[in-house]
């Protein structure tokens, strides 16, 4: 079990890990060995997760979540297997920790009636400014 907040955790097996070849630096090593990690979660079908978390996971996610509902993070920062494996569960639980924060709701505000006098007073300055510039007219 992962524990994401003190009301989620997700269940080892909602994780998908495959080892995979990474480019970069390591020398012979990563031409020999799959350290990158491609991790895969579920987002749709996941039990662990509320509605309202499981969307605003999605909309997060962005281009990492596939047309299925399926998240894809992919961590080859490291160069040993293990590292890059904890590195995207990490990855993961940050993502889930964001949705699970409630979006603070917008309240509309008015402006002041001393904003209002302010912008009036500029508008009337810039307008006497470009009245001032113009041309005289004959009469």
């Amino acid at each position: 079990m992962i524990q994401i907040t003190p009301t989620i955790a997700i269940d080892d097996s909602e994780i998908a890990l495959e080892f995979v070849r990474a480019s970069g630096p390591g020398g012979q090593n990563v031409n020999k060995v799959a350290t990158a990690v491609q991790l895969r979660f579920d987002v749709r079908h996941s039990p662990s997760l509320p509605d309202d978390v499981r969307e605003r996971l999605t909309r997060l996610g962005g281009n990492r979540v596939t047309t299925e509902g399926v998240l894809v993070i992919d961590a080859r920062r490291f160069r040993s297997q293990e590292r890059n494996r904890q590195d995207a569960i990490d990855r993961l639980v940050a993502l889930i920790q964001k949705a699970a924060q409630k979006p603070k709701a917008r309240r509309k505000t008015r402006p002041t009636a001393e904003s209002k006098r302010r912008w009036l007073e500029t508008k009337r300055r810039q307008s006497e400014k470009k009245r001032i510039r113009q041309s005289p007219r004959e009469e």
